[in-house]
């Protein structure tokens, strides 16, 4: 075997050209698909982490038909038993308080939806607390406190410490109006919340919409492990009469977009690589026309075909591993960067895709079993090229080899 590795790096070399242009066309394709690929699976971190970190969670449960009509008076009547029972089940659980109305600012109003929240629990469920922007987030001390969404910010013209208007109809048919300070500015976090969205204490919101007890919403995390569909089939039997749904049933179009996007990298990654198998092919195709009388002489001197065959390969494989090493070199201070700083998308930034809102860096998402795929794929496309030109040395006779001009 070391004999044939001798040979065969001393054969690599004979026609230099020619190998570096293969070898750099091997680590070029997998450079390319090493950051692409951790490129996409970020981009597709992002937009998870958009719709469980910063609004939706793994799980909702509402009440039969909420989710179809939203209404003030569609309660869960005891919340906190559904949020013992997640607690059970290995995730954490947060009620909201749901209902709409009209913020003003000065001269300036629009509709608004209101959310109250359990200030500790809900910031064990979702992250939009850590998305403030301005001032601070919500304090349980402070039942005068409201934060609000960007978008909404600008359309009213506020600013951390304005005096914000809420003004709805309560549960009790009651005019529902008071005065609050606006105490934070979220960031981006999704659409809906960046345009419209006002979080206020859940005491606060249950005594400007009086509502003394239940809960519109309850929002559920559970780990990344976790069977969702499991959990929510627990969910509905212990709890009739509620609608329990994962965040693949209430955002289909994201979950059908993340699958159909790692589709896409399989596909482009063997397009790329077939490109790259045909010049491989071709340039061990033109070894073996440029080596038929050489091959001929190592099979007149008792060479067998399988040692011929396994020159051939070896070379294939020694060239793989060249670009292997080159495009791992080349790419790891690339991954490091992209996962670190990313690309600044600039005006990019705050745009709605789906409901889900572009974060200002777009980062990587690299790890050691990502480059698993990319690397195995490239050797088995570089196997294959090179099984034909093998095959066709190890076939070749001394007596045509002679003839062959």
């Amino acid at each position: 075997m070391v004999r044939t590795l001798q040979m065969a790096w001393r054969n690599l070399w004979r026609n230099g050209r020619r190998s570096v242009v293969t070898i750099a066309a091997m680590a070029f394709a997998l450079w390319v698909m090493l950051l692409y690929s951790g490129m996409i699976r970020g981009m597709l971190r992002q937009m998870e982490s958009s719709v469980l970190d910063m609004e939706v969670g793994s799980i909702q449960v509402t009440v039969q038909g909420y989710q179809d009509d939203p209404s003030l008076y569609q309660l869960i009547d005891d919340p906190q038993a559904i949020v013992d029972q997640v607690q059970q089940l290995g995730g954490t659980a947060a009620a909201r308080l749901l209902g709409g109305g009209l913020a003003g600012v000065g001269q300036s109003s629009a509709g608004v939806s209101i959310v109250g929240i359990d200030v500790a629990r809900d910031g064990r469920v979702v992250q939009v607390s850590q998305q403030i922007e301005q001032g601070a987030w919500l304090d349980p001390t402070d039942p005068k406190g409201a934060v609000i969404g960007r978008k909404l910010a600008r359309t009213l013209g506020a600013k951390v410490g304005d005096e914000l208007l809420l003004l709805s109809q309560a549960a009790d048919g009651s005019v529902a109006n008071d005065l609050y300070t606006i105490k934070g500015v979220l960031g981006t976090v999704s659409d809906p919340v960046d345009r419209t969205t006002v979080f206020l204490t859940q005491g606060a919101f249950r005594d400007l919409m009086v509502v003394p007890t239940g809960a519109q919403l309850i929002t559920v995390r559970m780990p990344p492990s976790a069977d969702l569909d499991a959990t929510a089939a627990a969910l509905t039997q212990a709890h009739a009469g509620l609608d329990v749904k994962t965040w693949r049933q209430i955002v289909p179009i994201v979950a059908t977009m993340m699958a159909s996007t790692k589709s896409i990298i399989g596909l482009v990654s063997f397009l790329l690589y077939f490109a790259v198998a045909i010049l491989v092919l071709n340039g061990m195709l033109m070894v073996v026309f440029e080596r038929i009388r050489e091959f001929g002489v190592m099979k007149a001197i008792g060479y067998g075909p399988g040692t011929v065959f396994r020159l051939i390969c070896v070379e294939a494989g020694l060239q793989a591993l060249l670009a292997t090493t080159t495009a791992l070199l080349l790419a790891l201070p690339a991954m490091v960067y992209m996962q670190t700083v990313g690309i600044n998308v600039g005006a990019l930034s705050g745009m709605s895709v789906m409901g889900m809102t572009l974060t200002q860096n777009w980062r990587g998402l690299y790890t050691p079993d990502q480059a698993v795929t990319p690397i195995i794929s490239l050797w088995v496309m570089i196997g294959l090229a090179a099984l034909w030109p093998a095959v066709k040395a190890a076939r070749i006779r001394p007596l045509d080899a002679m003839r062959y001009l």
